[in-house]
């Protein structure tokens, strides 16, 4: 089965997202993807006379390797795959999933331990390779996005191969002004929340490091989380659903965190000291995205939403919290889903998900 999308989303994120040069190295890791995209990406490489290298996985293999993962095969693992991320100038992830819950039944302390020791791995892509990593259209997310396979594949195209480069006068407008702002102050049904972003950096996310893409984030002054906060989008975080999850805030800590799954949610938490301190807050703005679909990376890019995340904050916008725990967790403000607005230094700007100064508004859906 041959598709020229699928060769359209190859070059897209070939020469537009890790921007892959004559010579460079590119290792392309496929996970329960068809091999025909797979195919399509080592020839995207070639063309822009890169040098592919290509590593498929299946999740059902991985769920066998994980369930008895030890201390030394990790080691080896770990040792195995960082020497070759260390030759690797550039990084594509394509993730398929047969069945999002997976890995639901490996033992949590086994997550924890390939988490902890394949850190190294992951930091070396992160901060040393150029990178993309997106999903694949699966069966399965079609029947957590409510939607036929077919109208799931069109819509999952459509927002992949969006035009990021149209995007950037408006996300570079979003950027300086996140960096002049000091406190912010949101409001919708269930949430009334105040912190202070003064001094990080805010970052682009427009096609480069996630597909599909649409967010400018920062993080929070650690201590300064005041509130409370209600995340109306659902969420799937270690294989488990959670909804309705609701986190109080004090001197920057989670106080009071309850859901669907409050023990689980608590749990998660309490992995380790930084787990309850915020590590990211982004604005997301895909004008193709509405629905929440359990599915971090096409939710947090939801038009009108705001993320919040308890734990690890990225380097680029760094607030100083240090955790194995980065979860993104939704909120919507559009009028749909209960509305909301959100307030810079006093300053309203963005009201029901739409954003009101003259030169953010080229970011709104409509």
């Amino acid at each position: 089965m041959h598709d020229e999308r699928f060769d359209k989303l190859a070059k897209l994120l070939v020469e537009y997202s890790i921007r892959l040069k004559r010579n460079e190295t590119v290792l392309i890791e496929a996970f329960d993807i068809p091999d025909e995209m797979t195919v399509a990406l080592v020839r995207a490489a070639r063309n822009a006379g890169g040098i592919p290298f290509a590593q498929v996985y299946h999740a059902r293999v991985n769920r066998a390797l994980a369930l008895e993962a030890s201390d030394r095969q990790l080691n080896v693992m770990a040792s195995h795959e960082l020497t070759r991320m260390k030759k690797m100038d550039a990084y594509i992830a394509v993730r398929g999933s047969h069945n999002i819950t997976e890995l639901a039944d490996v033992p949590p302390n086994k997550m924890k331990l390939i988490g902890k020791k394949m850190r190294p791995v992951q930091d070396q892509r992160v901060k040393r390779t150029k990178w993309v990593v997106l999903r694949w259209p699966t069966p399965s997310m079609a029947q957590l996005a409510g939607m036929s396979t077919e109208a799931f594949e069109d819509f999952y195209f459509d927002v992949c191969t969006l035009n990021y480069r149209k995007m950037q006068p408006g996300m570079k407008a979003l950027k300086r002004l996140m960096e002049r702002t000091n406190r912010v102050e949101i409001k919708a049904p269930g949430t009334d929340l105040t912190f202070s972003i003064k001094g990080i950096p805010a970052v682009i996310c427009g096609g480069d490091r996630n597909i599909p893409d649409g967010e400018v984030f920062t993080a929070p002054v650690k201590d300064s989380v005041e509130g409370q906060v209600t995340f109306n989008a659902p969420s799937i975080y270690q294989g488990t659903a959670f909804d309705g999850v609701r986190l109080k805030f004090k001197g920057g800590k989670i106080i009071d965190a309850s859901s669907n799954e409050t023990k689980k949610l608590n749990k998660i938490l309490d992995s380790d000291e930084g787990a309850r301190y915020v590590g990211e807050f982004s604005l997301g703005f895909n004008p193709r995205v509405f629905q929440p679909m359990r599915d971090i990376l096409f939710d947090e890019k939801i038009a009108g939403s705001f993320h919040f995340t308890p734990g690890q904050a990225y380097e680029e916008a760094d607030n100083g919290n240090r955790s194995q725990v980065h979860w993104d967790l939704v909120s919507i403000q559009r009028p749909d889903y209960g509305g909301g607005e959100i307030h810079f230094d006093d300053k309203l700007i963005r009201k029901n998900g739409e954003f009101l100064p003259k030169q953010l508004r080229s970011l709104n859906w409509r």
